[in-house]
């Protein structure tokens, strides 16, 4: 899965600004300037373009975990991971938004993906569990966007913005 793909629908669908994914990555271990951060969310033909890897992604999530949750009541840092996929990023982002198997599940609907709970318990199932299921790149896919309906979309059940509804009211 493409890396700045996951942290600009992130940073949108939960409406972060600069200034706050700066903290987010300090959070997560990492500090950026404001240049580097805009970097990691411009198109990829932008000539300023920079790839994220899986360390600077992986900072991101454990930052935000921390941003959206506090930190650990035992003052550890989030457990991090050697290798960053697609479950360990699905996992990281239902811990930061404290998501239940019905949140996680309506957030996929919202981009079109049926799934079950049994389904979805899979991918979170250790490795060596006779169970556990790969989240496959399109899955992680239908949940991110599924967050930026969740979170920013019009349409059923989500909001305009105070600035639309003033003009229509004119």
């Amino acid at each position: 899965m493409d890396n700045n793909f996951i942290l600009k629908k992130v940073r949108y669908a939960l409406n972060l600004d600069d200034f706050q994914l700066i903290d987010i990555f300090k959070l997560g271990g990492i500090e950026l300037t404001r240049s580097e951060v805009c970097n990691y969310c411009v198109k990829f033909d932008d000539e300023i373009y920079q790839e994220c890897d899986d360390e600077t992604l992986q900072a991101f999530l454990d930052g935000l975990i921390i941003y959206k949750r506090g930190k650990p009541k035992d003052g550890n840092s989030v457990k991090s991971y050697e290798r960053l996929d697609n479950n360990m990023i699905l996992r990281k982002l239902r811990i930061a938004l404290n998501f239940k198997d019905e949140e996680m599940l309506e957030v996929l609907k919202l981009d079109g993906m049926e799934f079950s709970k049994n389904q979805l318990s899979a991918l979170f199932r250790a490795k060596d569990n006779h169970h556990y299921q790969a989240c496959k790149d399109q899955l992680l896919r239908k949940f991110v966007q599924g967050l930026v309906k969740k979170y920013r979309e019009q349409g059923k059940g989500g909001r305009k913005s105070s600035a639309i509804l003033d003009f229509e009211n004119f």
